[in-house]
């Protein structure tokens, strides 16, 4: 039997853990699927980063006012490891699994965000990646389709 203190330690070290962003150098996204040469690749948050970035700000269904989330255009990603489907399926740290149309991406301007206000976003907050729609670009956005589009948690994306 675990005494109470040392099952308070315990559960304080976890929350302390998912309140982290990603270290330098931690994988944080495997994408793979129907992408060049056909081998999984694992990505860094440095390697997101240097792909590019843009920034999206708008409401969200999750938050009570306007946020800045910057992140990697997906359009970009997907044209630097040579996608070829028509269809992303994403997979969260949870097993949450949603499947977007990768015409989405040039239509929206969807992001795989990695920051929120300026901040890397922790597990506990969304993070490591969250999918973040213009929401407020278009009427359309505003529907339960889109918001379930919008994985956070992000750890792989499969393109098909």
């Amino acid at each position: 039997m675990i005494s109470r203190v040392r099952a308070f330690f315990i559960a304080t070290a976890l929350v302390a853990i998912t309140s982290l962003p990603a270290g330098a150098g931690d994988v944080i996204l495997t994408l793979d699927g129907a992408i060049a040469g056909g081998v999984a690749v694992d990505l860094t948050r440095e390697d997101l980063e240097a792909v590019g970035s843009a920034t999206i700000k708008t409401r969200t269904p999750w938050h009570d006012r306007k946020v800045t989330f910057e992140g990697v255009p997906l359009q970009v990603l997907l044209e630097k490891f040579g996608a070829t489907g028509d269809t992303l399926s994403v997979v969260a740290l949870n097993n949450y699994r949603s499947e977007m149309p990768v015409g989405d991406i040039s239509k929206y301007g969807v992001i795989l965000a990695m920051k929120q206000d300026g901040a890397y976003m922790p597990i506990s907050d969304k993070g490591p990646l969250f999918i973040v729609y213009p929401f407020d670009s278009d009427e359309a956005l505003d529907n339960e389709v889109y918001y379930a589009r919008s994985a956070w948690q992000v750890r792989s994306i499969t393109v098909e």
